[in-house]
C-alpha cells in the first residue's frame, strides 16, 4: 500500500540529485545499496501523536498546532506491542515516546505507566513547555517518578544553549519557557538529558562546553560530554546534496550497520485514518512508504535498505541516535 498515493519518495524531500535514492537495492552510481539487518529490539518508539503546540523551523516530523498525520496512540494502540514484546523474548528493552509533543496526548501518563510497570525504562522526548507543565500532568510525572524512581528519563529539546538561537528555530520566548519546565523536572529529581542540534556555526567540542557552562549554572546533573545525555542531532539541510551508501562504505568508513538506529529499534505509529497502527523503520522516515513494516514486530524485522538521503546524513555520517 502506497500511504501517501504517488511515488515512494517523500513530498517533502525534494532531491539535488534526482537519480539518487531510487531503486532500493542499487545506487545510482550502480553499486549494491548498503542495507541493515536487524539484530534484535533494544528501543521500540511510540510516537503519540504528530500534535505540537510549537512549530520549528527544520522539525525533522513535520509536527505543528495542526499536523494530524499521526492521531494520538491511545492504551489499546500500545498494549499489543508490549505483549509482542514479551512473546518475542526481547525480555526488557527502553520503550521510548516522541512526537510531536508527547504531553499533549491525553493518554501519556497512562501510556508511559503500562511501559514502567512491565519493567521497561522509558524515554520520553519533550520540550518541557507548557503541554507539560499542567498540573494534572505535574501531578502525573511526580506519582510516576516516586513509584518508578530512576526508570524514566526526560530528554528535553534545547536546540542551542543560548535563548537566541534556540528561539531562531522554535519561536521567540520558548527558551524562557522550556528553562522554567526544566528547571522544575530538576528540582523534582527527575533523570533528565538534553537534545540539542549541531546547525550551528561552533563546533561540537565549543557547542559541548556551551551547555557545560549553561548545566553548571542551573546545577543540573547532565554530562554535556556524555553523548548519551547530551546528544547534538544533525542538521536534516535538504540544500546539501547527501551522497548514498554502498555496502562498501562500511569498510571504507569503518562504520557498523549493528551502529545504526534500524539495526535495533523501531517506531510505532496510528495515522490518521488507519483502523490500527503499524510499525515503521525509523523515527525519521515517517513519510516515505518503503519503510513502513506492517502492523507486528514480528513482521518488521526484516532488513532496512538504507534508500532515503536521512539514512546517510543523520545516521551513517552523522552519527547519531535516538536512543538513550
Amino acid at each position: 500500500m502506497n500511504i501517501l498515493n504517488e511515488p515512494s519518495r517523500s513530498p517533502y524531500l525534494p532531491l539535488l540529485d534526482p537519480a539518487k535514492f531510487q531503486d532500493p537495492d542499487v545506487t545510482a552510481k550502480g553499486e549494491e545499496r548498503a542495507s541493515v539487518q536487524f539484530t534484535g529490539l533494544k528501543t521500540l518508539w511510540f510516537n503519540t501523536g504528530s500534535l505540537c503546540n510549537i512549530e520549528c523551523a527544520n522539525c525533522y516530523i513535520a509536527s505543528s498546532p495542526t499536523a494530524d498525520h499521526f492521531v494520538y496512540l491511545t492504551p489499546a494502540d500500545m498494549a499489543p506491542y508490549l505483549d509482542e514484546i514479551e512473546t518475542l523474548e526481547y525480555s526488557e528493552v527502553e520503550i521510548a515516546f516522541t512526537g510531536g509533543e508527547p504531553y499533549l496526548n491525553p493518554y501519556i501518563i497512562e501510556l508511559s505507566e503500562m511501559a514502567l510497570k512491565r519493567g521497561h525504562e522509558l524515554l520520553v522526548l519533550t520540550n518541557a513547555m507548557k503541554p507539560m507543565m499542567r498540573p494534572r500532568v505535574q501531578k502525573g510525572l511526580l506519582e510516576l517518578n516516586q513509584k518508578y524512581a530512576g526508570k524514566m528519563t526526560l530528554r528535553v529539546s534545547l536546540d542551542h544553549f543560548s535563548a537566541a538561537e534556540h528561539d531562531r528555530e522554535r519561536g521567540v520566548g520558548s527558551f524562557d519557557i522550556a528553562m522554567t519546565g526544566m528547571r522544575w523536572l530538576s528540582d523534582n529529581g527527575f533523570k533528565l538529558n538534553i537534545a540539542g542540534r549541531a546547525m550551528f556555526a561552533e563546533s561540537d567540542e565549543a557547542a559541548r562546553a556551551g551547555y557545560a557552562q549553561l548545566i553548571k549554572s542551573e546545577n543540573w546533573q547532565i554530562d554535556a560530554y556524555d553523548k548519551g545525555e547530551t546528544i547534538l542531532f544533525p542538521e536534516m539541510d535538504e540544500k546539501v546534496d547527501v551522497p548514498e551508501i554502498a555496502t562498501a562504505c562500511w569498510d571504507i568508513l569503518d562504520v557498523s550497520p549493528n551502529a545504526m538506529m534500524c539495526s535495533n529499534s523501531r517506531m510505532v505509529v496510528r495515522r490518521k485514518g488507519a483502523h490500527k497502527a503499524s510499525v515503521l523503520a525509523c523515527t525519521l522516515l515517517w513519510d516515505d512508504d518503503q519503510f513502513e513494516l506492517g502492523p507486528t514486530l514480528a513482521g518488521a524485522r526484516n532488513p532496512v535498505k538504507l534508500n532515503h538521503p536521512h539514512c546517510a546524513k543523520f545516521c551513517v555520517l552523522g552519527g547519531a541516535s535516538c536512543s538513550a
